[in-house]
Formats: structure tokens, sequence, C-alpha cells
């Protein structure tokens, strides 16, 4: 007879066992189960086992338990900029760049830095002239005036201080500054010196990296399990043994058709500035299932394909296989959805061999008839 999966898996258990009643057992079930595995037999049917048998095939037990039920979803990702916090610096105006103040990407600049300096031929001009103030409307006509060119001057990013320095000394000016509009790091030029540039044109990119997010793809099947605001840790390779906390940001609304994953940012304080854009990073989602969930041990499950079984110990000691739906899974515990009430008793290891036997009858006459499962009866008779 061709061996099967369990006459491989009894065998081991045999050469690991250290008696010869225990040897005797496990070669006997083997005999059996490669029988069960033919299709020899029918329906399960309770098995009857006396503590020592039930040593000899190192069957335990647990209870089905209710409690809160989580899991953890791992998914790898990427540092990223946060895009609220990048920021495009543009002119509003023609001219060219006569001087760089800050000339290479990767430089951090403050809110209010010079970045560069341009000349516009627009804008060479006074803002002010001199004017008789005796003259009332020619006052007010030049107030308007003043106002005018006072707002042309801000629309156009040109700081306060700027102006009231045009306006407290009367000099024509050339040039004006460009200043950065926030904190951040250049992590993009587009600038160089001498260069015409035009309204609309960027010339840096700016990045607030003080706060980053972590990207990466959530399969679909774990999709539902992730939570706007829920806690969430990451692991850096360049840092090992050190777990950076979060919290969910964003969670994508399609799900791609090739992957069958979702994008799932995270928001990381980033205060020092270690964690830096296009590292490698490793998401872990703490998801809590159910506050109040059924559930055993998943090894206390006899998966077949076509049917899910436990097997629950009755008030006689009887080992009574029953049929159970299975709901979601967590960790090294699976919910159970029916089948089970809470507290009951079922077997916790070695269900194939308790299978096995309640498929050939679950009788007197199977195990307990086996050499080296009768201990008593052996040390009686050896």
């Amino acid at each position: 007879m061709k061996p099967t999966v369990a006459t491989v898996i009894l065998t081991v258990l045999l050469l690991g066992c250290r008696s010869k009643s225990q040897s005797d057992a496990m070669a006997g079930m083997a005999g059996m189960t490669d029988m069960a595995d033919t299709g020899q037999t029918g329906e399960r049917a309770p098995v009857h086992l006396d503590p020592a048998q039930a040593r000899a095939l190192g069957v335990t037990y647990t209870v089905a338990e209710r409690g809160p039920l989580e899991r953890v979803v791992r998914t790898v990702g990427q540092v990223v900029a946060a895009e609220p916090r990048i920021t495009d610096v543009t002119p509003k105006f023609e001219g060219f760049v006569e001087r760089l103040y800050v000339d290479a990407t990767g430089l951090a600049v403050h809110r209010g830095q010079a970045l560069l300096t341009v000349y516009g031929p627009m804008i060479a001009k006074q803002l002010a002239t001199s004017i008789d103030t005796s003259n009332a409307e020619a006052w007010r006509n030049a107030q308007a005036l003043l106002a005018g060119a006072r707002r042309r001057l801000a629309y156009w990013d040109i700081s306060e201080a700027q102006i009231e320095q045009i306006e407290r000394t009367g000099e024509v000016t050339k040039t004006l500054t460009l200043a950065a509009p926030s904190d951040g790091v250049v992590i993009e030029k587009m600038v160089v010196a001498g260069q015409a540039v035009m309204p609309g044109m960027k010339l840096y990119r700016l990045a607030d990296l003080s706060t980053v997010w972590i990207e990466g793809d959530v399969f679909e099947q774990d999709l539902g399990l992730i939570r706007v605001g829920a806690p969430a840790r990451v692991e850096i390779p360049s840092y090992p043994g050190r777990t950076f906390g979060g919290r969910v940001s964003f969670v994508g609304p399609v799900v791609d058709a090739q992957s069958r994953a979702g994008r799932v940012r995270v928001a990381l304080p980033n205060p020092g500035g270690l964690l830096k854009p296009g590292m490698n990073a490793t998401l872990f989602f703490d998801a809590q299932l159910g506050a109040d969930m059924l559930s055993v041990p998943a090894e206390a499950v006899v998966m077949t394909g076509e049917r899910n079984v436990v097997f629950v110990v009755g008030p006689d000691g009887a080992l009574d296989p029953r049929d159970v739906t299975l709901g979601l899974r967590a960790g090294q515990r699976i919910q159970i959805l029916s089948g089970l009430k809470q507290g009951e008793r079922v077997v916790a290891s070695a269900n194939f061999l308790v299978d096995a036997e309640s498929r050939l009858g679950g009788g007197a006459g199977g195990m307990a008839d086996m050499p080296g499962m009768n201990m008593d009866r052996e040390k009686k008779h050896p």
C-alpha cells in the first residue's frame, strides 16, 4: 500500500518514541490511519480514551473562551514627505536671477530666509515720488498710488521688510528678493544664476520633514481591519531594535486590480529628522477584531477542506466530534461562530490521531486494543 501523509507523520513519531509500547501504539495507529485515508470508514464517531491512552498519544485539552481578539497586520512601506508640508517657490513676475542664496538641494531653510534675488525691468522704479504735501488732492492721489504699489509688491511675494525699506529710502530698486515661505528642506532645485524666470515657474520645492508619511499596501482581506486614527508601529532597517509610533491618517478608497491591495498611510512625528524620504519601513497594525468573541486555539480545529471539526469532551469523558463554523483568525486563535459554547473543553493537540480513530468508529476496539495503548493490562501481562 502506498504510504500516506498520515503514515509518514506517524513514522516520524514512531522513530521518536522511547518505549516499545508507545512504538507499538504508533505503528498500529499508522495502519489504522491508512485505512481511514482509503475511505474504508463512514462518519466520525465519539472516541473513548483513558488517561494513559491520552498521555501516550500526546492529547491535551483547552477551553473555548470569550474575550477580545486582536491580530497584527504587517506590511512593508516607504518614508515619503507629507504632501501638505510641501511648498513650491515660484515667482509672480518676469525677470532674471541675479543671485542665489540657497544654491543646493538638501539644505535646510527657515521661513523668511532669502532664497534668491531677481532683476525685473518692470519693477525698476521708485515706489513713491516727492510730492507737494500742501496740495490735498495731490497728497490723496499719491497715497492711493502708494497703497496700490504696496499691494502689487505684496502680491509678488515681496516681504514687508523690503517694501518698508523702499518706502523709507525712496531709492530705485532693480532687484527683489524671494524668501522661503516656510521652514523646510530643499528637496528640489530647478534654478541657476542668470536664468530667465517667468510667472509660475517652479524654482524650489521645500518639504517640512518635522512630520513624515509612511505609505504601504495592505492586502484586501486585511484592509477592512485598518481604521483612520488607529495606532501603528513602524520599524526602519536603518535603526534596528527601535520602534517608531504613529497613527493611520489615510486608508485608500480603491484596491489595485493586480495586487489586490489598498494604500494605507501613517503619519509619523520626525522631530530629529531621523526618518528620511526614500527609507524602507515595516508597518505593524494591531487590528481589533472584536471585544467579545468565542475562540479556541487554531490547532484545536481539524480542517478537512469540506468541514471543520473539533473534539468536545463529553460528560462521560468521550471525545465527541462536532462541526463548527469558523470566523476570523487572530494569530494562534480562531473565532468560532457556531458549534461551540463558552467553557466547553476540546482536544487541543494530537487531533489528527483522534480524528483517525473517530473515522474508524472510535469504540473500544480501536485504540484500546492497539499494542501499547492498554497500559494497565500490559503492566500486568508484560
